[in-house]
């Protein structure tokens, strides 16, 4: 069976990692530390996948210009205070082995650090899965295609050849901007309404049945490496 893509590339936080509600905890502590108004649990979930500087403007409209520094610090304090606790969504490793096992590329594009993605795939585990990687430290912040043609470039595939997975609209119109396919999970930071407005190639309750809708489409465990 032909394989029907050649690269899947993979958000990271609410799509392999079990991280939304760390993540939007942080930014309301982070608020309540300097004092701001704090978000609520929706709209500090609605701009995950966002670099950070974008995600905190929003999220975090009224703190002064001169203390937006303060803020990040104070948003990586809470971060990382837990996220050696945060784990991987059920069948992620499982099924990037079978990805890999079939001869696909695998990548990351997520609005992560650099620091911050190397810290989360030491702690999961998922060092050596992914052939390339983005960040919001190499490119533009989600939606802008740029994660994605880079990628594509580097590793020589063609859009038509390319899946974008994440759990956001941010990666999904990324994805559409790009010229690639979308998947998206609802697992994460956005509402399966939104997801559905994006008009992906498909939506999965959660990364297991993303992972049996899948492999089927990629064919069969390649002898050939």
């Amino acid at each position: 069976m032909a394989h029907a893509f050649d690269l899947i590339v993979f958000d990271w936080d609410g799509t392999l990692m079990d991280s939304t509600a760390h993540i939007a905890h942080a930014i309301q502590r982070a608020c309540a530390d300097m004092g701001v108004t704090v978000p609520s649990a929706q709209a500090a979930r609605q701009v995950i996948g966002l670099s950070l500087n974008e995600a905190l403007t929003i999220a975090c409209p009224d703190v002064p210009a001169d203390r937006y520094t303060e803020l990040v610090d104070a948003y990586r304090k809470h971060f990382f205070l837990g996220d050696q606790d945060v784990t991987l969504f059920d069948g992620v490793t499982e099924g990037l082995e079978a990805i890999r096992a079939r001869g696909i590329m695998t990548a990351v594009a997520t609005g992560k650090s650099r620091r911050g993605l190397t810290r989360a795939l030491d702690t999961s585990g998922l060092n050596d899965c992914f052939v390339a990687t983005r960040t919001q430290d190499d490119c533009p912040s989600k939606p802008h295609p740029a994660m994605l043609l880079e990628l594509m470039d580097e590793l020589c595939v063609a859009p038509d050849r390319t899946l974008m997975v994440g759990d956001t609209t941010h990666d999904l119109l990324m994805a559409q901007q790009a010229g690639t396919h979308g998947a998206g999970v609802c697992s994460g930071a956005h509402p399966r309404s939104a997801l559905e407005d994006c008009n992906p190639l498909g939506l999965f309750e959660d990364f297991m049945e993303f992972r049996s809708w899948l492999l089927p489409l990629i064919g069969s465990i390649d002898t050939t490496s």
